[in-house]
Order: C-alpha cells, then structure tokens, then sequence
C-alpha cells in the first residue's frame, strides 16, 4: 500500500496539479493539507471521478486538510483535537482505511516568534501530544502525516543557519517533536534514510527550488504495529518542477499489505 502526504497549498488552483499526480503516481491513499477551501465547495465529484473516495474538513481561504483513499471509503473517525473547545481552525482529520488509523494534520506555522501565533503553535503541539499517547496506547496500526511545520534537525534544512529566526526552527518546535517521536513514533524517511538530504518544501523565492535550497517538514510518523511492514519512501521532487505547482512535494511511504 502507498500512502502520500500532500501540502496542496489551495486545492481550486491547484486541481490540475493534484489529478495530474494523482494519475501519475497513483497512491492508494493520499493525506493532503492547506485546501485553503470552504467544507461545502471541496472538490468530492472530481476526485471521485479520480478514483478516490474522500473525508475532509474544510475552512474559507485558510487551513484544511483531507483523506482520500482509492482503496475503499475512508471511515472517519475525528476532527480536530480535544483540549480547546474555542479552537475553529481545521488542522486534523482522522479516518479508518484499509485496516490503518491515518490521521493527517497540518500544524501551525508558528510566525511572526514569538508573539501569539507560536503560542498557538505550542499549544496546539500539547494537544497532539495528548491524543497520540491514546493513539499508541489502543495498539492499532495508526500513521500520523502531514505537513509539520517543524525542521527536526539542522540536517533537515540547507543552511540550517539561516533559519533560527524562524518558528519552524525555534529550539521549542523542534524538542516538541523530538518528545512526540519519544512516546514511541518511527519517523518514516529518516528511519529509511538515516544519513540522506531530504526536503520536501522550497520557498517560491529566490531560485529555491533550482538551488535545492529547500526544508524538511512534511513527516510520517509510525507507530510501532506499522514499522515492520514500511518497505520503502520517497518524495516526488517532479512534481515541485511543475507549472502553478505547491511549494511542497508529495511524500510517501510504501507498507506490505
């Protein structure tokens, strides 16, 4: 089974982007992030007609995440995480597909740090942590991917230095990841490639994507029942070439069935 993770970075300009990989890569579910789309106006009939089956859960111009499957109707479990009853952002949906607990989340960005958006970020973190301890605990095979928002290393970053103004680098989002691995996650690709330069983001900016000037940020997170079966990973570092294509890549893991 392959599954994909997928900052799409607005799903209406980006369709033709994403039906493209979808047809050229063909994952077999595909967690995408950053819709950027109302829940009612999310592209159901055209992904359908794609092949896949969808949950998401949708907000107007910002956020948003969403699960397709191609591999039977995703059964979704959950939206948002406990611990902030006032919290409308849509960041993390949760769904049941083909014998997988996947839950795709799109963490805050954290900037300007500090100031109230990091706060929000941290916190957010806290209450991640929270849910993936029951995760681990109901002993199911459970993924948790998405787009991040943390570098977890300077090896994860060209030019690590010139990050550490940066709330995706600050020492607090990157040791909130390191004890979110510690409750017992496997960090796919580094797993698979302990010594490798990855990234999977490039800024539209400065020639970053020509010059591999890019960050590692979109992860997948295995626990224990899942690790066994991992065979191989990867990012589709074409598809950031593409025309009006995200500043993301897709990336994906392989699982034995």
């Amino acid at each position: 089974m392959k599954i994909a993770t997928y900052n799409i970075n607005g799903i209406t300009a980006r369709l033709p982007v994403l039906l493209r990989w979808l047809e050229e890569k063909a994952p077999d579910v595909a967690c995408l992030q950053e819709l950027k789309k109302p829940h009612d106006a999310f592209p159901e009939e055209e992904l359908r007609a794609a092949g896949y089956e969808a949950v998401w859960h949708g907000q107007k111009s910002w956020n948003g995440v969403a699960i397709l499957s191609r591999v039977g109707a995703p059964v979704e479990i959950r939206k948002g995480l406990d611990g902030d009853p006032d919290d409308e952002q849509s960041r993390y949906i949760e769904a049941d597909v083909a014998g997988i607990r996947v839950c795709c989340l799109y963490l805050p960005n954290g900037n300007p740090a500090p100031g109230p958006k990091f706060d929000y970020k941290l916190a957010w973190m806290k209450r991640l942590h929270d849910h993936a301890k029951g995760l681990l605990k109901s002993k199911k095979p459970v993924l948790l991917t998405g787009d991040f928002n943390v570098i977890p290393t300077p090896q994860d970053a060209y030019k690590p230095e010139r990050w550490t103004g940066d709330a995706l680098f600050f020492p607090e989002s990157r040791e909130a990841f390191a004890q979110l691995v510690k409750q017992g996650w496997t960090d796919a690709l580094r797993h698979l490639y302990p010594d490798e330069t990855i990234y999977t983001y490039w800024d539209y900016f400065r020639s970053a994507f020509s010059r591999n000037a890019g960050i590692r940020i979109d992860h997948f997170l295995l626990s224990d029942e899942l690790v066994p079966r991992l065979r191989a990973g990867g990012v589709d570092r074409d598809v950031r070439g593409w025309e009006k294509t995200s500043d993301h890549a897709p990336v994906w893991i392989e699982l034995q069935d």
